[in-house]
């Protein structure tokens, strides 16, 4: 487990805490009082004690090859976003003698997730957000469970964390599988391309993908023709004769498929899925884990105010705003949100908010977000990209829905297996 110690009131905590926040507030007169009593001037924030809201953020991360250097994610993806987020709050919180610290650990894959919960729980903090594997989620949304704390699922896409595995203290801004899935079939059926093939891997996670993007066929009215899977047989993603070998061996792969509008890509293990584009054996779109992907945010995205917080995040990273980073920013701000419109930093009123029928929060994407209650994932739009651009955003014109269009995505309310 990485530890990054940062200046800020909880610098003694066991786990580093970094506070962002602004310089102390200059002094402003406060507006006059009425004429029987004399002129009084407000107290700045500054000279006030700051009531803190302690926020954790608990990640996997571990460089890893993919089969483009370009999607290696930056060692600080998450944290980037979480940062952003602090100085975000910090910037409105100063006003109303609030302060946002954030308390970071970077575990590797496999290794043991609770050290960090307990030592987190321990030194107060009453929110924690994830960047983990579904397992590890739970055990984080169980061991908090009894503190009365909140955990934001800001990383994992599994259904099953919001269906059958769905816990009462546990919110999700990371979109799920079935979100992304639906969102990416309304914009091919929007296109009248409604007949594909599917080419999946065998890992668990491109399999979970394969079988969302199924379910979205049936809901929209998209034909999958034909499914092959491409076994992961091991071996060195780059080698010297890796494009040559690929250029041959992926058009014969695709021989003989059924006729098709577009080849839909299952592939979130990273093994062939950016091989397909450009190499079908007939020419064809791409689209799914590869080509044209779903995805909560796209570095590219500056509609809808998106160019702000690609500048500030530009700013303070050096870097482009993604996806993984927007659903942190997210969930760190929905705290920053519920605080300001309450002028609360009591954990039970802040939660209560979260949860009520009042609560929404902007994003940059188009409409402000709210939660379903029926198993707390935040109702939110699919941008669909390519490597360098934002081709669409879903739910498509023409998907309609009674209560709201963003409910076309995902596991709506008759459909949910979830039960606190």
């Amino acid at each position: 487990m990485t530890l990054t110690r940062l200046a800020g009131p909880l610098s003694g905590a066991l786990f580093a805490i970094a506070l962002l926040g602004p310089a102390a507030a200059q002094e402003t007169p406060a507006a006059p009082a009425p004429a029987a009593a004399a002129p009084a001037t407000a107290t700045p924030p500054a000279a006030k004690a700051m009531a803190v809201v302690k926020v954790g953020f608990i990640r996997t991360y571990e460089r890893t090859l993919a089969l483009s250097v370009l999607d290696i994610p930056p060692p600080d993806i998450g944290i980037a976003g979480a940062n952003v987020a602090i100085a975000d709050n910090n910037t409105t919180g100063s006003f109303m003698g609030q302060s946002f610290a954030l308390d970071v650990a970077t575990l590797k894959p496999g290794e043991d997730v609770m050290p960090a919960v307990e030592a987190m729980s321990a030194a107060g903090v009453h929110y924690i957000v994830t960047d983990l594997s579904a397992a590890d989620t739970l055990k984080v949304a169980d061991a908090m469970k009894g503190t009365g704390a909140l955990v934001f699922n800001a990383g994992s896409t599994d259904d099953s964390l919001r269906e059958e595995s769905c816990r009462a203290n546990l919110l999700h801004t990371a979109p799920s599988r079935s979100m992304l899935t639906d969102g990416l079939a309304q914009y091919l059926m929007w296109k009248q391309w409604r007949n594909w093939v599917l080419i999946t891997g065998s890992h668990e996670g491109d399999k979970l993908f394969a079988e969302a993007m199924k379910t979205s066929a049936k809901k929209f009215g998209g034909t999958i023709l034909e499914e092959r899977i491409f076994e992961d047989k091991g071996g060195a993603r780059a080698t010297d004769s890796g494009q040559a070998l690929v250029q041959r061996q992926i058009p014969v792969f695709m021989q003989g498929l059924p006729d098709h509008d577009v080849v839909l890509v299952a592939d979130e293990s990273e093994v062939f899925g950016s091989y397909i584009p450009w190499r079908t054996w007939v020419p064809r779109p791409v689209a799914g884990t590869a080509g044209l992907v779903p995805a909560s945010w796209h570095p590219a995205s500056e509609q809808w105010g998106g160019a702000q917080i690609q500048n500030r995040f530009e700013k303070a990273s050096g870097r482009r705003m993604q996806a993984k980073d927007m659903q942190v920013w997210t969930a760190i701000r929905i705290l920053g949100e519920a605080a300001s419109r309450t002028q609360s930093v009591d954990p039970a009123v802040i939660d209560a908010f979260i949860k009520g029928k009042d609560f929404t929060v902007a994003a940059f994407k188009g409409q402000r977000l709210t939660f379903r209650d029926w198993n707390w994932q935040l109702r939110q739009p699919v941008i669909l990209g390519n490597e360098t651009s934002v081709v669409s955003a879903s739910p498509q014109e023409g998907f309609l829905h009674q209560a709201s269009e963003l409910d076309t995505l995902g596991t709506d309310r008759p459909e949910t297996r979830c039960a606190f």
